[in-house]
């Protein structure tokens, strides 16, 4: 295992999905939405959004090398990451196509599977994440806003399995293949996001054809948090009970998406 928790979580349970073994929960009820964590983040650091989320099925998975899934003997690749998050809806008996969140490096995976897997992504929200290769970087004293926080009751993180996902990352991009995306897109960041700065966030607003861009203001990257996920969980809410789910049409450009106009961005206080 990657890690002892301090605590269990109790309706959390291990499966065999796509070769991979991986620790996944199911809760409430209503329309599913899939979450996709962010390196290093187990399961757990859902819980202050479901709270703020209630009448949703929640779908939460420590993906491979994560939280307390096993770490791989080998890396695996995004597509590989993207075929186990698919398998995950299977699991759990989600056979149609499916809402789906991705957090940070969960919104890469979301990304793929997306287009890797049309048929399953009914919206898609990506949060304070980037295209991969071609993306502004963040600065590095600010990782630490992602460490574990105080009182937390989390997995600790596996050296080998973040090291993994680092690999996948950093030689995978999304830009190739962002004009082809279909699901109604909604894309999510801190202004003063320094890990994953919000110019990411309006690109792949600008280049995923219909997307939505909504900035929380005076928010970081961490939109995982006790103060910031309650208002993650209304703008996602507004966009999954406002856009219809059927797919988006391209637009006709000249010159493909680099001519595309930036989705207008609308600002969300966290007053």
């Amino acid at each position: 295992m990657t890690g002892a928790a301090t605590a269990e979580v109790q309706d959390a349970y291990g499966a065999s999905i796509r070769g991979a073994h991986v620790r996944l929960r199911v809760q409430g009820d209503g329309e599913p939405l899939l979450l996709l964590n962010g390196t290093t983040r187990p399961l757990e650091s859902w819980e202050p959004f479901v709270r703020a989320l209630p009448g949703r099925r929640l779908i939460s998975v420590d993906l491979p090398g994560v939280g307390l899934s096993p770490t791989p003997v080998l890396p695996m690749t995004m597509a590989g990451l993207a075929r186990v998050a698919a398998g995950v809806l299977d699991e759990v008996d989600v056979t149609g196509p499916c809402d789906v969140l991705g957090f940070s490096f969960g919104g890469a995976v979301a990304q793929q599977l997306a287009v890797q897997s049309p048929d399953r992504v009914r919206r898609l929200v990506l949060a304070s994440t980037s295209c991969g290769i071609g993306a502004t970087p963040g600065t590095r004293d600010a990782l630490g806003s992602m460490a574990r926080p105080v009182g937390a009751a989390w997995p600790l993180p596996d050296l080998v399995g973040t090291t993994y996902q680092f690999l996948a990352i950093t030689t995978w991009s999304s830009i190739p293949f962002l004009g082809a995306l279909r699901a109604p897109t909604l894309v999510v960041t801190g202004s003063r996001d320094r890990v994953v700065p919000p110019d990411n966030s309006r690109l792949l607003a600008r280049r995923i054809p219909g997307a939505r861009l909504a900035v929380i203001d005076g928010a970081g990257h961490d939109l995982q948090r006790d103060s910031l996920a309650s208002h993650l969980a209304r703008t996602v809410e507004e966009f999954l009970t406002t856009s219809s789910p059927t797919r988006t049409t391209r637009s006709s450009t000249t010159d493909g998406d680099r001519r595309r106009s930036p989705a207008p961005a609308e600002k969300v206080g966290t007053q």
